[in-house]
């Protein structure tokens, strides 16, 4: 069975470097048969992103819903409506492709599970895999709610950079060292990790089509208010799941090592990323930021998952194995 997975992670790796190809090549087509879009047609296309910019406000808010709607139509907006909705050729097919690359790796997780007995947290291929895996899920959720094809322009090379760095680690079945074993816990612990860090590579790529949105034309991707709210959403779901990682990683760290906090380089990077994501969502709520400063922060905030995610390789720590 190990053999079946270590195959289905290389399956999910070519999957995703096919979804991105035929992205780009989606991208491409979009490009050229929108150059010729008539004024009205552009002026439908922002008054669609206005509208689905209040997706998600809650029952009675601006921009509410009912209850069951489809995320196609879900403010009254067509699926042709919204800029970037999949409806057929190339970019169906690179939809389907990302997909079928969250089942492969979905299959190669369960597969490694159930041959070493544990969640993918021995090692650091077993994390990246499974960070992979959350990336992957989180887009596939977003692209479905929001329909913006261009957030895989970034998401896409941050799976596949990442998928390529698992592929470059030692991927053998190794017992548990004495800290990992406690099952349960590391399993939650490194399950809202992942969630958190997934969806944090959303608002990452949200913030940064924001930023070029006004440099750089590319097709299928919405207005601004459109992308601030896709960022915002996710990071509605990252800063819950890493304030749960923090409180678990403690609970686990009193049980291991006697102390529930020791200030290990990736236990300090964890709480700066903490830090950062509820500084963006104090100054959104409370302070009404928007616009670049706003998603700078989220930038910022990938940025800091990255460097949580790797930075132990230089820094060492409690957390080396990893």
């Amino acid at each position: 069975m190990l053999e079946l997975s270590n195959f289905l992670h290389n399956a999910a790796l070519l999957l995703v470097a096919l979804s991105l190809v035929a992205t780009i090549l989606a991208v491409a087509t979009r490009a050229r048969a929108t150059e010729g879009s008539t004024e009205h047609e552009l002026v439908v296309a922002g008054r669609a992103d206005r509208e689905l910019a209040g997706v998600g406000h809650g029952r009675g808010g601006r921009g509410s819903t009912a209850a069951g709607a489809s995320a196609a139509t879900r403010d009254g907006i067509p699926a042709s409506a919204v800029p970037g909705t999949p409806r057929h050729g190339v970019g169906w097919f690179a939809d389907r492709l990302a997909e079928l690359a969250l089942l492969a790796l979905t299959g190669a997780l369960v597969l490694r599970m159930l041959v070493t007995g544990h969640a993918p947290f021995a090692n650091q291929y077993e994390f990246a895999t499974a960070f992979v895996w959350a990336v992957l899920g989180s887009y596939v959720y977003f692209e479905w709610r929001y329909r913006i094809r261009g957030l895989a322009l970034l998401v896409l090379p941050i799976a596949l950079t990442m998928l390529l760095y698992s592929s470059s680690l030692e991927r053998a079945a190794d017992p548990l060292i004495p800290a990992l074993q406690n099952s349960l816990l590391l399993t939650l612990h490194v399950l809202t990790a992942v969630i958190g860090y997934g969806a944090a590579a959303i608002s990452f790529a949200a913030a940064v089509l924001f930023l070029v949105r006004d440099h750089v034309r590319i097709p299928g991707v919405p207005s601004g208010e459109v992308l601030e709210e896709v960022g915002y959403r996710a990071v509605v779901l990252t800063f819950p799941m890493l304030t749960m990682m923090l409180i678990l990683g403690a609970l686990w760290a009193d049980i291991a090592w006697g102390r529930y906090w020791s200030w290990d380089p990736k236990e300090t990077a964890a709480l700066v990323t903490w830090l950062i994501y509820g500084a963006y969502l104090h100054a959104r709520v409370m302070a009404g930021w928007r616009g670049n400063r706003a998603a700078w922060l989220l930038v910022l905030g990938f940025a800091a998952v990255v460097f949580t995610f790797l930075g132990n390789h230089w820094f060492g720590g409690l957390h080396s194995y990893a």
